[in-house]
């Protein structure tokens, strides 16, 4: 089943690893040995995480000379702030109505126990 770009962007951001090598790379473009220092893990397995990130978007990797360098990719990671930055308005003015209706109702209720 095809999955949307936004789908991929929280997949990929899911697990915590793939969170802190992107965390990593907003400091700019790292070779895979410089992304892998910091994790307790074989370079195998960040190499699958560097791949989960390139699937979906959120990384470019390119080869010069005997490196593998990756870069991020910020549009995926705008197209999802943008998305919850929408729901979020959305949530704020349900509840801010919600807020206003039970005052009214405590309002009411006040008014009929004089």
């Amino acid at each position: 089943m095809p999955t949307d770009q936004l789908s991929d962007t929280f997949q990929a951001l899911a697990d915590p690893t793939r969170r802190a090598l992107v965390a990593r790379l907003t400091q700019g473009e790292a070779s895979v040995q410089e992304l892998a220092r910091p994790f307790k893990m074989s370079l195998p397995a960040i190499s699958k995480h560097l791949k989960v990130l390139e699937k979906s978007g959120l990384i470019m990797r390119r080869s010069e000379a005997q490196k593998r360098l990756c870069k991020l990719e910020t549009r995926p990671i705008k197209d999802a702030v943008d998305w919850l930055e929408r729901h979020r308005k959305l949530w704020e003015d349900r509840l801010d109505r919600l807020d206003e209706y039970l005052k009214e109702l405590q309002q009411k209720e006040k008014e009929r126990k004089k």
